[in-house]
């Protein structure tokens, strides 16, 4: 679920607003947006992925809010983890090439 805006990176692109497909944020005019409908989050990490300075952070846990410390997740790595995983951003590699998700498909059969 997403738990975190971080008003000292964000920049206020938007992108968050716009890609969420839950409509979950309110775009602030000369501020970062606000999670405005936090329990409609499907945890799916769009959010996340798409800023493009790590100013998200989207909890594991999609059935409840977690109560989280920006310092700490700074600290500790967290904060644009999910993108340095996935290889998504400038200066990061891609992990595409190496994901086995599509074998899973193929137990679905």
């Amino acid at each position: 679920m997403i738990e975190l805006v971080s008003k000292s990176r964000c920049i206020e692109c938007n992108l968050c607003v716009s890609v969420c497909p839950t409509n979950v944020f309110d775009s602030v005019l000369n501020g970062a947006p606000t999670i405005a409908r936090q329990s409609d989050c499907q945890t799916c990490y769009i959010c996340e992925l798409y800023c493009p300075v790590d100013a998200l952070y989207v909890a594991p846990q999609s059935d409840r809010q977690t109560t989280v410390n920006e310092a700490e997740l700074t600290a500790t790595g967290l904060l644009g983890s999910y993108r340095e995983n996935v290889g998504w951003g400038s200066g990061r590699t891609s992990t595409a090439k190496t994901d086995q998700t599509f074998q899973l498909l193929k137990h679905l059969k």
